[in-house]
């Protein structure tokens, strides 16, 4: 039987090995809206210890993407923010406590999930190219280092060699980040304008986000790789909560996520002892250096690295599929548009196979 726990390096280098997609949005949203880091860090923590408890899986938590970019492009206020994370926390616990997400599942195939991870993994290749691109040094430098732990027969931490690398020289050139004491999230209820637009601008472009790839996704890549079934029913009422306890209080929207999880098993992560070390350590940044230094001294290059690991742990799992012509299809599509636009797409194309009886490609 599987240990639930463990607190050995490999967890220690999995509980980092998401932080290549969590922190750049983290910073974004800080940086152009009016939330507090320290808010957004010190439920992430507690989401991360709490989910590595409940699941006693590596189970990863991230910034809901698609309210996460929107943002970043100014066109969410911190108000707004909290009403699209209250919205969907409210959504989530419906389709939860319902049984929602099976009768949403009897009608998504798998090719469709295979095909929004792929979509993911070329999302994320981009992302890591676009960090590499102005820090291509560190970045192949990362690449070397990471790929080197493929070929050597020992423990694999090389995301903490990476990371700790790029601690070293972050602080060289920007010195040591200033000690920031953290300031207590207050409750505020947003206005009915903010709710409104909160909901057309953040809800309704990430709930087939969430649905998707936070859900069916997640649901089906734990089981690739832990050989483990965690219901799709847990997935959704875990985010809800994670939203609606978050959201009102300084914190941003949280999911799970295919990608997450797939970084934090390429570099070791098997236990729920991952998620408490990754949640102790943000609760620590949280507390006494959230400021967007601590996260900025991180060279891009680093980060693009590791995404670039995650994208092909993800690609190996978005290939096993007997249509593969559909799933990179559909992969094309929510990589030029948005993963929300090629599901709903391609949950309507298969619709319309299945009322001319048709199997697919």
């Amino acid at each position: 039987m599987p240990e639930d726990f463990r607190f050995n390096l490999e967890e220690i280098a999995g509980a980092i090995g998401d932080y290549g997609t969590l922190l750049p949005i983290i910073v974004g949203v800080a940086v152009v809206t009016e939330i507090n880091m320290s808010s957004i860090l010190f439920f992430f923590g507690l989401a991360y210890i709490a989910n590595g408890i409940y699941y006693k899986l590596p189970m990863p938590v991230e910034p809901m993407k698609a309210i996460g970019a929107v943002a970043i492009s100014g066109a969410l206020t911190a108000g707004e923010i909290a009403a699209a994370g209250i919205l969907m926390g409210l959504i989530l616990l419906l389709i939860g406590i319902f049984g929602g997400i099976d009768i949403i599942k009897k009608h998504i195939p798998e090719w469709l999930i295979r095909g929004i991870q792929f979509g993911l993994t070329l999302i994320l290749l981009e992302t890591a190219l676009s960090f590499m691109i102005d820090d291509w040094f560190i970045g192949l430098l990362s690449i070397a280092i990471i790929l080197l732990f493929f070929f050597i027969k020992v423990l694999d931490i090389s995301s903490l060699i990476v990371f700790g690398l790029g601690l070293i020289i972050g602080i060289y050139y920007s010195g040591i980040p200033p000690l920031t004491f953290i300031s207590w999230p207050e409750f505020t209820l947003p206005a009915i304008a903010e709710f409104r637009t909160g909901f057309w601008s953040g809800t309704i472009p990430q709930l087939p986000l969430t649905l998707g790839n936070a859900v069916l996704a997640t649901s089906l890549l734990i089981t690739d790789l832990f050989e483990r079934k965690v219901s799709e029913n847990k997935l959704v009422v875990s985010m809800g909560l994670m939203c609606i306890i978050s959201s009102p209080l300084g914190g941003f929207p949280m999911c799970h996520g295919a990608g997450g999880l797939a970084a934090q098993y390429r570099f070791g992560a098997r236990t729920g002892g991952s998620n408490i070390i990754s949640g102790i350590i943000l609760l620590v940044i949280a507390f006494f250096f959230a400021s967007p230094e601590i996260i900025e001294i991180i060279p891009y290059g680093v980060l693009g690295a590791m995404l670039f690991f995650t994208a092909l742990q993800m690609f190996q799992s978005a290939i096993i599929t007997d249509k593969k012509i559909l799933m990179i299809i559909t992969g094309f599509l929510a990589f030029i548009t948005n993963i929300a636009v090629a599901f709903i797409v391609f949950f309507a194309f298969h619709q319309v196979l299945k009322h001319l009886n048709i199997s697919g490609l």
